[in-house]
């Protein structure tokens, strides 16, 4: 297969799919990562995709939100050093929040095997996070949902969702962020999800942010925290050195998770 035909049905994937990874594409269409890899670099140098760490999305998904089932099949491996980090945040017992997006399930994946879930709560606007828990054998962990509007990540958004979070008060928030802009904060999308990741952080003693290092090349609309509004960023030690130095310099704590092994499709 050519190249233009391999490029062709990339964009073909990518126009179904929101977004594709490298060790998928590779055997699909039967050839090794470095010429998937090759092929994603040109498609971008022309402005038709945009790179990501494993893989590539469509240049559509900078400025609107991916479905979830597409992020959640993206940087799997740095979701899961993040959210190792950040259960460390959490107390048996504590009353937390958990936002919407694919990293802040992955945590509570985490979370909820682990001992730190013992008797806690948990506030969500997270379809995805509501299920985890229901499903759990185990009722030692309750979780309150705050109802609203759906969007496209599987998010209760709007001013039902922000109505009820307000008559609430937690220990901890952890949020997910579509994208970094130094120095401005962290973005959505949706500017209703931004206005209930607000409504949250005003009713928690400690904000965390999760989100994996792809998150600094990334444009948003509607900005939902400043940095000196976040106790903690959790990212993964992909991060390149400048923009580490410059977030390290504007947050009051930068924990850059170590992913246990190389992935095979880092760039």
């Amino acid at each position: 297969m050519i190249s233009s035909q391999r490029q062709h049905l990339i964009l073909s994937r990518l126009r179904t799919r929101g977004a594709v990874r490298i060790t998928a594409l590779s055997k699909e269409l039967g050839v090794s990562a470095m010429t998937i890899r090759r092929d994603i670099a040109e498609l971008a140098d022309k402005g038709l995709l945009k790179r990501v760490h494993g893989g590539a999305v469509t240049t559509s998904t900078l400025l609107s939100e991916p479905l979830f089932s597409v992020k959640s099949q993206m940087d799997i491996g740095l979701k899961d050093a993040i959210a190792q980090e950040a259960i460390k945040y959490v107390a048996p017992g504590d009353v937390i929040a958990i936002g919407g997006g694919t990293t802040a399930y992955v945590f509570a994946q985490h979370l909820l095997e682990s001992q730190q879930s013992s008797g806690i709560t948990i506030l969500t606007n997270s379809i995805p996070v509501a299920e985890l828990v229901q499903a759990l054998e185990s009722k030692d962990v309750e979780v309150i949902v705050t109802g609203g509007v759906i969007t496209r990540s599987n998010s209760l958004v709007g001013p039902i969702a922000d109505k009820v979070v307000a008559s609430l008060r937690v220990n901890t928030v952890f949020l997910g962020t579509h994208s970094v802009s130094i120095p401005r904060g962290f973005l959505m999308p949706n500017s209703l999800e931004a206005a209930t990741d607000m409504a949250m952080m005003d009713i928690a003693d400690r904000t965390i942010v999760l989100t994996d290092h792809t998150k600094w090349s990334c444009t948003s609309l509607s900005l939902f925290a400043r940095f000196d509004q976040v106790d903690t960023v959790i990212t993964d030690d992909g991060l390149d050195p400048d923009s580490a130095a410059k977030t390290k310099d504007l947050v009051k704590e930068l924990v850059l998770a170590h992913q246990s092994e190389t992935i095979e499709e880092s760039e």
